[in-house]
């Protein structure tokens, strides 16, 4: 008697449903999108909400008291909306804060820890293998829109600013491989990113810590080095834009990249304040260095070049005649895009020890007086490009028009280009816009051709 054959297929079986809240600053993005990667590829599904999900991951901040608040917060509310909740992030690395406030949270990592917090996880939901769906793109799972991606160099940082404490969260400096950033940053490219933004806590210092080891990136040797790094990122075709990047000597040799179109003429560095004893005692990397004098050779050599920084008012000690200082800086430097804040204790930071603290009023009365010179500088620097033509990368389009981002505009914290006229633009396009106006913060226009 033949054998008889059936065709069954066996029930899949039922996804394994995760919760994620990401909350911080690019570094923290970057992080998350590592742990959301590695439970796509164990076959978890990422839930939109709490009520789906089997216990929930938070990604907290832990800086400043306004983001430990938010992150609490979010604690706070998983816990009540779902009950199982998994923490990690930089306030997780701020000793007991997280146990003591939600002692039933079901574990707590500190941030960069995606072996920790998958530990983790496995412990609480274990995996269920799906061969029909446990698979993941090359480029990795991603929070941001198609078109941009964040490109992390490295983690941690070897200063010790006193307001500072990413140190004690993240440790010292540890550069990646160039090869293996090369390699992300290929897939990423080959997945439709069109812009690629290369962060760290200081990109300057890459690959200080591996003493510029030489690797091989497509049968090339590459120094694992800011230079060396941008001249290959630039080789594939999409714009690179540099955060976080302290004012070294060697920075100036990325300026002539910016000025031959390798990669965007965009300089995004901290400077913090203009005072050198202010930035003696922040204890600032490059402190001696004649900023004024670099920004002018800088511009000589790439007069497209923007400058984006920030600046704290307020610190312990600083006095008016400090304040003063910071902003005849403004008026010399006419940076193109400027964030401030008043000093903020941060726990543990040693700045905290300082004498002579700023009180609130003075604080805000200095911050307040700094925007508003700033937003002058702003305004008449970007008024400079009425009439002229910028290349934009589109991020949304609708039935109003078109919004975009030029050379000048990383995402999130700088200005908008505003094409208010019907088109045919995705998101990831390039188009070439005339300018016809603008304010202190953005840009509007209309189409000329697509670039």
């Amino acid at each position: 008697m033949s054998a008889k054959h059936t065709n069954q297929t066996e029930p899949r079986p039922p996804q394994r449903n995760v919760g994620f809240v990401s909350l911080g600053c690019p570094k923290a993005t970057v992080d998350s999108e590592h742990i959301l990667t590695q439970l796509r590829a164990e076959g978890y599904a990422i839930s939109p909400s709490y009520d789906e999900a089997d216990l929930v991951v938070i990604n907290t901040c832990g800086f400043i008291e306004d983001a430990i608040e938010e992150s609490l917060e979010a604690i706070d509310e998983a816990l009540h909306q779902n009950g199982k909740v998994i923490v990690t992030g930089c306030l997780g690395a701020k000793g007991d804060i997280v146990k003591q406030n939600f002692p039933n949270v079901l574990a707590v990592t500190g941030p960069h820890a995606t072996r920790d917090v998958m530990a983790a996880i496995h412990e609480h939901l274990p995996p269920r293998h799906d061969p029909f769906i446990d698979l993941v793109p090359p480029q990795g799972i991603r929070l941001t829109p198609r078109h941009y991606a964040y490109l992390k160099i490295s983690e941690g940082c070897n200063h010790r600013c006193s307001f500072c404490i990413i140190p004690e969260l993240r440790g010292d400096l540890v550069s990646r491989p160039v090869d293996q950033v090369l390699g992300e940053a290929e897939r990423l490219v080959e997945a439709g990113v069109n812009e690629l933004l290369v962060i760290s806590q200081d990109t300057s210092a890459y690959g200080v810590d591996l003493k510029y080891k030489t690797a091989f990136w497509n049968g090339r040797p590459v120094k694992t080095r800011m230079t060396e790094l941008c001249t290959a990122l630039a080789s594939l075709g999409v714009w690179v834009r540099l955060h976080y990047v302290y004012p070294y000597p060697h920075v100036d040799e990325i300026i002539p990249l910016m000025a031959d179109g390798m990669i965007l003429p965009y300089l995004d560095i901290p400077f913090q304040h203009a005072s050198a004893r202010m930035l003696r005692a922040m204890k600032r990397p490059a402190a001696s260095e004649n900023t004024l004098q670099r920004i002018n050779a800088w511009r000589d050599i790439c007069p497209e070049l923007t400058l984006r920084s920030t600046f704290i008012v307020g610190f312990p000690g600083e006095t008016e005649a400090d304040f003063e200082e910071l902003l005849d800086f403004l008026d010399q430097a006419q940076l193109d895009r400027v964030g401030c804040f008043p000093y903020s204790a941060v726990d543990g930071a040693k700045a905290n020890e300082l004498p002579n603290p700023v009180d609130e009023d003075t604080k805000q009365e200095r911050l307040q007086r700094f925007m508003e010179k700033q937003a002058v500088i702003s305004a008449e620097r970007l008024k400079r490009k009425i009439g002229t033509t910028q290349k934009v990368l589109v991020d949304a389009n609708g039935d109003s028009g078109a919004i975009a981002r030029s050379s000048a505009d990383a995402p999130e914290i700088d200005g908008l280009v505003y094409i208010e006229q019907p088109n045919r633009l995705q998101p990831g396009d390039f188009v070439n816009v005339h300018i016809d106006a603008t304010d202190e913060h953005d840009m509007w226009g209309r189409i000329i051709a697509r670039s």
